[in-house]
């Protein structure tokens, strides 16, 4: 809870790989707030009030995976609406005659999108999303020890480029800085 509310306010791509990371915590714990206490809240260095805010935010995701039944895979609403904010946001830079930087990072990382999506079983996920998957399962690889070749280290330094200028961008707009 702490951490998501400082990414979400300083870089949505964290803030987003983070929130994954959650969800997936929460299903190693069986979503079960109890197990989640153990394993995850009580090594917060925190004071029992923000403990209990936290548990209380891990019991509203717990309510909510359930009730939106990705139990077992699959994102929340409110982590599919930041692919969707960033996917918005990143069609109307693609369309603004004032964002030849972000045209060009785009550019660059595109043919590693569309390899990625030839690779997927589901062809209709957003690019945005694409880039997100891709460096999700670059993080879980290396959290796993696994070989990772210099292809996917390269391919991942281009989609981790594109998209920390988008989350930049992302920023800006929020802050009312960003003219399209």
């Amino acid at each position: 809870m702490i951490i998501a509310k400082k990414l979400k306010d300083e870089n949505i791509s964290e803030y987003l790989l983070y929130m994954w990371q959650i969800e997936d915590l929460i299903r190693a714990n069986n979503l079960d707030i109890e197990k989640t206490e153990q394993q995850i809240i009580s090594r917060f260095d925190q004071p029992e009030d923000v403990k209990l805010e936290i548990r209380e935010w891990y019991e509203n995701l717990i309510d909510m995976m359930h009730r939106e039944e990705v139990t077992e895979k699959g994102h929340l609403i409110i982590n599919k609406n930041v692919i969707l904010d960033l996917t918005d946001l990143h069609l109307r830079l693609l369309k603004s005659g004032t964002q030849g930087d972000y045209s060009e990072i785009y550019y660059k990382t595109l043919p590693f999108i569309v390899e990625l999506r030839a690779k997927s079983s589901d062809k209709d996920i957003p690019e945005i999303e694409t880039c997100f998957g891709a460096l999700y399962g670059y993080l879980l690889m290396k959290l796993q020890g696994k070989e990772i070749s210099g292809e996917t280290q390269a391919a991942v330094a281009q989609i981790s480029s594109f998209l920390r200028l988008l989350s930049q961008k992302y920023k800006m707009e929020k802050e009312g800085k960003l003219d399209i």
